[in-house]
């Protein structure tokens, strides 16, 4: 028998498993219970923050927040009320360099500014440049005319800093390249400059190679200069780019002298010369002089197609206009160390505004009608020495009135067209060459 003790603590034993058993009596709603609390992985998370009550609201406040990128920064910056302004400002930044390249493109790789240069004489200061300023962009080509002795020259030798000095002065203005001032660079940098970023055409071939010098010795000297490369990589250069201004037998023709080379072959060396360390900008000092027609047909077309290879700038000085309208996107017209006249080269042939491009006009041979003999400007250039006072071509000017005793200003009539003339507008409406 067991005693009755015993039996009571066995029944209060049974209970108390009875009591467990109730507890756990199904381990899978546990189980499904705690599933349910950890369904959403934020849930556990979120409850733990007794000051947030409901999650849900808050995460859909968030998402609201950041569903745009920039309502995400203005919301955060009380004092803007309007964010489509500052959107606007943004895109209007963007349009401005959506090319890399544009804030340089922007800038004009050539600013000429009241550039003055000035040769002191027995007689006086001859002021060949008085006051020139104009802009090149990369890629363009600015055709500068106008008669012999108007400073042409000088302002092309001016800017690569050739002119001997003493006598040659500069007496003012700037020439920045690429955001460079040439005119207070040394000796030494211009070196740098001088065929490597700017080349240059000089007028005469015939007498601006070195007689003494082979053709290749002479394109060589540059490249090794700038690239420093060897003597084989710099002579397969030279004669990879006599091929490419078309001289025929290149390796031949390396080991020649200029006397055994034609006018034409000559200028496509001195063109091989310049370009062959792809300058970023090509001064060309009437490059077909002394040419014929075909020859310089054949030099300028070369000249076009090596500039849209190279991407280059080019300075062409010329007083043939048929050469400008070919050639040029812009012209700018000097005359007696000034510019009178500066535009398009379509809104110049189409509208000049100026009485001395008129005369320019003037002087052409006309394809059509009769003309005895052609037409020219009454009386010369003046001296650099002596220029007349106020406007300096009205002792050559069919136009001159008592107001030309007053200097004009180069102004703005037309988008990119300025001119020099107090009659400017009068003169725009007349025909070309009419005046």
């Amino acid at each position: 028998m067991i005693p009755k003790s015993e039996t009571s603590n066995l029944k209060s034993e049974i209970s108390e498993i009875s009591n467990l058993k109730s507890q756990i009596r199904n381990p899978k709603s546990e189980i499904s219970n705690l599933k349910s609390e950890i369904s959403d992985p934020q849930f556990s998370v979120l409850n733990q923050r007794s000051g947030i009550s409901n999650h849900k609201s808050e995460i859909t406040n968030l998402k609201s927040q950041i569903s745009d990128p920039h309502s995400a920064v203005l919301n955060q910056r009380p004092d803007t009320s309007n964010h489509k302004s500052e959107i606007s400002e943004i895109s209007n930044l963007k349009s401005q360099i959506h090319d890399p390249r544009s804030s340089i493109l922007n800038q004009p790789l050539l600013s000429v500014s009241e550039l003055r240069v000035h040769f002191r004489t027995e007689d006086g200061d001859a002021r060949a440049v008085d006051g020139v300023s104009f802009e090149i962009a990369a890629g363009e080509t600015l055709g500068l005319v106008g008669e012999s002795g108007c400073g042409k020259s000088v302002t092309a030798y001016s800017i690569l800093k050739l002119l001997p000095s003493p006598p040659a002065e500069y007496g003012g203005g700037q020439i920045n390249f690429r955001g460079d001032e040439l005119i207070s660079l040394s000796e030494k940098a211009m070196r740098r400059v001088r065929g490597n970023l700017i080349s240059m055409i000089f007028q005469e071939p015939m007498s601006s190679l070195n007689p003494i010098m082979s053709i290749g010795a002479q394109i060589t000297e540059s490249i090794r200069e700038h690239e420093k490369t060897s003597k084989l990589r710099a002579r397969e250069a030279a004669i990879d780019m006599l091929r490419r201004v078309g001289i025929p037998s290149p390796e031949t023709r390396f080991d020649d002298y200029p006397h055994q080379l034609s006018g034409g072959m000559k200028q496509r060396a001195m063109i091989a010369m310049a370009l062959v360390c792809r300058p970023l900008l090509l001064i060309a000092d009437e490059p077909t002089t002394a040419l014929d027609v075909t020859i310089q047909a054949q030099i300028l077309e070369l000249l076009a197609e090596l500039q849209r290879e190279l991407k280059m700038a080019v300075l062409l000085i010329t007083h043939d206009l048929g050469v400008v309208a070919e050639t040029c996107d812009r012209v700018a017209v000097m005359y007696a160390g000034k510019i009178v006249e500066s535009a398009p080269v379509v809104s110049l042939f189409e509208t000049p505004m100026h009485p001395y491009t008129h005369g320019l006009f003037r002087s052409l041979p006309a394809l059509t009608g009769k003309r005895s003999q052609l037409e020219v400007i009454p009386g010369s250039v003046p001296s650099p020495l002596d220029f007349p006072s106020g406007c300096r071509f009205r002792t050559r000017c069919r136009l001159a009135r008592s107001e030309c005793l007053k200097e004009p200003v180069l102004r703005e009539l037309a988008p990119g067209h300025f001119s020099a003339c107090h009659f400017a507008e009068e003169v725009g409406r007349q025909a070309p060459g009419s005046v």
